[in-house]
């Protein structure tokens, strides 16, 4: 179920761009690290929702052999493609791990490669 979710919020919210839809995917008390940033709920929904209203676009590939779940945590590999007018493509590689709580994302941890820090989209993440 755990990996389902992951995906299920890739697809509805992430590729879809649909800010409405944080609170159903993540808990309120969320925390992410990611390649040395860490963020709350409301930096993470507040910074999300400034990138979803630009002009970019996300595609998602996964790679069905490097999941592994248990009922309340997740481990997956995936890359995120970003798309802006006038860019080349970014292909970002995502490893992450993340415990769910309430069947809400509750915690992630993340590195990416190359590093979505250095992506021009992301300048005022």
């Amino acid at each position: 179920m755990s990996a389902a979710l992951i995906r299920e919020m890739f697809e509805k919210m992430v590729v879809a761009k649909n800010a409405e839809l944080f609170e159903r995917y993540y808990h309120p008390d969320f925390v992410m690290t990611s390649d040395g940033v860490t963020q709350n709920f409301e930096e993470f929904a507040d910074s999300h929702r400034t990138v979803y209203a630009s002009e970019i676009t996300y595609a998602v590939e996964y790679d069905d052999d490097a999941w592994v779940e248990a009922a309340d945590r997740v481990a997956g590999r995936v890359w995120i493609t970003t798309t802006r007018p006038g860019e080349a493509p970014n292909r970002i590689e995502v490893i992450l791990i993340a415990t769910l709580r309430d069947n809400r994302i509750h915690r992630v941890w993340e590195t990416t490669w190359p590093s979505w820090r250095n992506v021009e989209a992301f300048k005022d993440y």
